[in-house]
């Protein structure tokens, strides 16, 4: 016979949860140490956070909380009460809602297997919305904290200057109709 702790208990015990994910308010009642990775995946549906290391390592896992990048496989899903997350889908999920990350992606090349991607998405998204005109340097460096075993980086670093290229052209289109 085992004994149960305090451990075990708190483990199981469940939690009011209310978050917006991809514009929608949805509320769950999760158990306290369900990651925030497992909630996107397993109850809400939104498979295209993909898991990997399980440690914060390859940031497969890496959605945008609140603008900034973090890894879901660190951060349970109770602290994400009352922030707004983007995972890949709601950057886009369709050849008509891709983003300038993801169309620079698909023309450059950047992508083989796709598990990384989801990833290497929305850290870049975030990155370009506070470097417009990153170097070939920084676009290295933020890449540098995701893991792809397919693509030796070097169509993936071409993507990020791209996706700026796309960003900048259609900031400057949105500026001329104002």
């Amino acid at each position: 016979m085992t004994d149960i702790t305090a451990a075990d208990l708190l483990a199981d015990e469940m939690h009011d949860i209310t978050v917006t994910v991809n514009g929608v308010t949805r509320s769950a009642r999760v158990p306290a140490r369900r990651l925030l990775s497992d909630f996107l995946r397993h109850d809400l549906r939104l498979t295209g956070t993909h898991v990997g290391c399980e440690h914060g390592v390859c940031g497969a896992c890496t959605v945008l909380i609140d603008g900034a990048p973090a890894r879901s496989c660190l951060m349970f899903a109770v602290q994400a009460q009352r922030h707004e997350i983007i995972t890949v889908e709601g950057i886009g999920d369709s050849p008509e809602t891709m983003n300038h990350v993801q169309r620079a992606f698909a023309e450059c090349h950047g992508l083989q297997c796709g598990f990384c991607t989801p990833g290497f998405i929305t850290t870049i998204t975030a990155f370009l919305e506070e470097n417009a005109s990153p170097s070939e340097e920084e676009a290295r460096e933020v890449v540098s904290g995701n893991l792809c075993r397919c693509t030796g980086y070097q169509n993936i670093v071409k993507s990020v200057l791209r996706a700026a290229e796309l960003k900048r052209a259609e900031t400057d289109v949105t500026e001329e109709q104002r």
